[in-house]
């Protein structure tokens, strides 16, 4: 097949999956909390709080999302909420910290997924609610727990006075066995390493600030067929696997920006980790991979294995890229990845008066 009609079909493709990612996009906000099994309800929160804002000051609607956390703390007759703006040295970990200090029932992560993976950091396994009033162009965990990413007030009422949810949380261990440097970082929905780590660098800012998380596909298009390379992966502790692949990603829970499944069915408060190895060969392959997310994310085909996990540790002989949540996390020779069972009490599900009935989906295992 000629290469531009090669490289036609998959402009086409791309399209396609734009197309069904602003349905997906649509379709989310009907979705009350999709990534969740519903084992781990907590009840909504009475009384008096003492709220706790985590705010990246630089994100475009910051200004407006802290007059609605005040005004709503206002109005049920609490006291103002402990504002703490996130910089450049510290992007959430230090303040939420502070915010644990200070009392907080609720800390909210207003920003992107960075802002959000740093208060996770720090409330984890601390009996404390977490609420989210996404801000980012990703805003991946507010995506995967149906929460409103385009309605403000929504989201607000959400962290303030929406009932809770256990999930887990990822930990992931990096070494880079060549500069002998460590490091040890959280994730809350999806990891990788590999190809997946490219286009995440590849992606201009200017682009993600002008067309949001489509970036990415921009990204990926320049950055397609790519190199494989031999990786060893163990799951579990097992024997090392010997594979040739582009990426091996680690879900904590499987929807991607625009409603895309990644891994149909998977939830975030399972206990597991999702392994997801992609090892197309040509451009061929990832028209076929493409396909296959986008409109047939059951079948089976050979270009995409799934495993589950509840530590994975890859291996690779030279230093390679990695990302979490979207952002780099560094290259390393090694990746140790495990899950941190119910690590978050998350403020995801709608309040009694603002509640739909949905019926959820629990995941089959084999």
């Amino acid at each position: 097949m000629p290469i531009r009609l090669i490289l036609l079909f998959a402009l086409v493709l791309a399209a396609a999956a734009s197309a069904v990612s602003w349905l997906g996009v649509r379709r989310l906000h009907s979705l009350e909390h999709p990534a969740v099994t519903g084992a781990l309800h907590l009840p909504e929160p009475r009384g008096r709080q003492r709220v706790a804002l985590v705010l990246h000051p630089r994100k475009l609607n910051a200004p407006h999302a802290r007059s609605q956390v005040e005004l709503a703390c206002a109005g049920a007759g609490w006291e103002p909420p402990l504002v703490l703006e996130t910089t450049v040295v510290d992007p959430g970990y230090g303040q939420a910290i502070r915010a644990l200090r200070e009392g907080a029932d609720v800390v909210i992560a207003a920003g992107g997924d960075g802002t959000v993976r740093a208060v996770a950091r720090a409330v984890a396994h601390q009996g404390v609610a977490m609420g989210l009033i996404p801000l980012g162009t990703g805003n991946l965990l507010a995506r995967n727990l149906g929460i409103p990413v385009s309605d403000l007030g929504a989201s607000v009422h959400r962290a303030l006075h929406g009932g809770g949810r256990r999930i887990d949380m990822g930990r992931a261990e990096l070494r880079n066995d060549t500069t002998g440097e460590r490091a040890e970082h959280i994730f809350l929905v999806l990891g990788g390493i590999g190809l997946d780590a490219v286009v995440v660098a590849a992606t201009k800012d200017v682009l993600k600030e002008k067309f949001g998380w489509l970036a990415y596909s921009e990204a990926g298009l320049r950055s397609l067929p790519g190199k494989r390379q031999r990786v060893a992966i163990s799951l579990d502790g097992g024997p090392p696997q010997s594979r040739t692949v582009h990426s091996v990603l680690f879900a904590n829970c499987a929807r991607l920006p625009g409603g895309i499944e990644l891994i149909p069915d998977s939830t975030i408060d399972d206990g597991y980790i999702d392994v997801v190895v992609l090892s197309p060969r040509s451009i061929l392959g990832w028209i076929w991979l493409g396909t296959k997310i986008v409109f047939r994310p059951h079948s089976v085909i050979p270009v995409i294995n799934y495993y589950q996990a509840q530590r994975v540790t890859v291996t690779v002989s030279d230093p390679t890229q990695t990302q979490l949540d979207g952002d780099l996390s560094g290259r390393c020779t090694s990746l140790d990845v495990t899950v941190d069972p119910g690590a978050l009490i998350v403020r995801s599900l709608q309040s009694p008066d603002h509640q739909r009935t949905t019926p959820l989906a629990r995941r089959a295992r084999g």
